[in-house]
């Protein structure tokens, strides 16, 4: 079996930002708007959100967005994203043929050596053709392309896939592409969700390597592992199928499709189990938590993360151990564990291991145990 280098990673992070305060001011104006008529309808009345509450339970401040526009306006609370015609370059191609470029300008790889793309991604724009072969045709990759989905899991899932299809010689070499363009998908009137997702496009280049090779300042990916448990405790109702249910097909009742989640039940299931999953697959391999230079943790919820590592550790872990980015970003679903990666490994030595690990819908987990070359 070949061994497999992660050699390039590249990040894309929209520009325009919205910070809680503003985000609050617009959910409140609407709640107040919509409480007059649950009230007309003796209906109980809204809770309000707050900038305090939201930092307190999710450790975000701000959030980075694709689309800006519309979501800040209480008579929309959705972004606004013009139609493309079919010929055109889709938007979520566009934005993740972003982070495939800089993925391999940072590996110094030309596309035309890829021979395989992944796109994986929890929110991916149509069901076809596939996004990850319009991002392969954009970028000018050859061989294979296909798309992935398994919510925030979904990158290490892709991960998985790339690095089991380059060891056992299927691929050479393989981008794994997570454009997370969530923000349209989000309920901003689900007091809940509204706060905690942001857009990100991230990018992974990993190729085969002769069995003495090394990259300097690279990883080589030792193991990579994905687990599942069916949950409805994060779903996504959003479907064509959504049609076939109305009595009248021209009307569809979209809100009610969009992310929802019962956070409760979320934080304490999927703090336990990603808790053993870490620590089982250390084990695999001679590791325990002690011995691993740093984790980057799929970047919801501080609290989670941080009873995660506590847990496995027996104490709490600080930012140099497990860095965050969610408190600028919010949670960018499968992008976040990666860009927290690709800022926080170039201190690294020779030798140090590192765990890229995921959860999610699904259940969903997914983990990469690296060793710095």
């Amino acid at each position: 079996m070949a061994r497999v280098a992660l050699s390039g990673i590249g990040v894309s992070i929209p520009e325009a930002s919205i910070g809680n305060e503003a985000l609050v001011d617009c959910f409140n104006l609407w709640v107040e708007r919509d409480n007059r008529r649950r009230a007309a309808d003796g209906l109980e009345p809204l809770q309000k959100s707050s900038a305090a509450f939201i930092e307190h339970a999710s450790g975000i401040r701000q959030r980075h967005v694709h689309t800006p526009d519309g979501i800040l306006d209480p008579e929309r609370m959705a972004p606004r994203i013009a139609a493309r015609a079919d010929d055109d370059l889709s938007v979520l191609a566009e934005f993740g043929a972003r982070a495939a470029r800089t993925a391999l300008d940072d590996a110094g790889v030309d596309a035309s050596e890829v021979d395989l793309v992944i796109c994986a991604a929890s929110h991916l724009e149509r069901l076809y053709p596939a996004i990850g072969i319009e991002i392969q045709k954009e970028i000018g990759a050859r061989g294979a392309a296909f798309d992935l989905s398994l919510g925030c899991s979904s990158a290490s899932g892709g991960l998985h896939v790339a690095f089991n299809l380059l060891r056992s010689g299927a691929h050479r070499r393989a981008l794994v592409v997570t454009p997370e363009l969530i923000t349209p998908h989000l309920n901003f009137r689900d007091r809940q969700t509204h706060f905690i997702f942001g857009d990100a496009a991230t990018a992974m280049l990993v190729e085969a390597v002769g069995p003495d090779e090394e990259r300097p300042g690279r990883f080589e990916v030792m193991d990579t592992r994905s687990w599942t448990q069916f949950s409805n405790n994060i779903r996504s109702n959003f479907s064509y199928l959504n049609r076939a249910a109305q009595d009248d097909v021209g009307v569809i009742g979209m809100e009610g499709k969009l992310i929802k989640q019962q956070g409760n039940k979320v934080f304490k299931e999927v703090t336990i189990a990603s808790h053993r999953f870490i620590v089982d697959f250390l084990a695999e391999h001679g590791h325990t938590p002690q011995t691993v230079r740093r984790f980057w943790l799929h970047q919801a919820n501080a609290r989670m993360n941080g009873m995660i590592l506590k847990l496995a550790f027996g104490e709490e872990v600080g930012h140099d151990r497990a860095p965050m980015v969610l408190d600028r970003l919010g949670n960018t679903a499968a992008a976040g564990a990666v860009v927290a990666l690709s800022e926080n490994h170039r201190d690294m030595t020779a030798g140090d291991f590192g765990l890229l690990c995921t959860y999610g819908a699904g259940y969903s987990l997914g983990g990469a145990l690296l060793r710095m070359m």
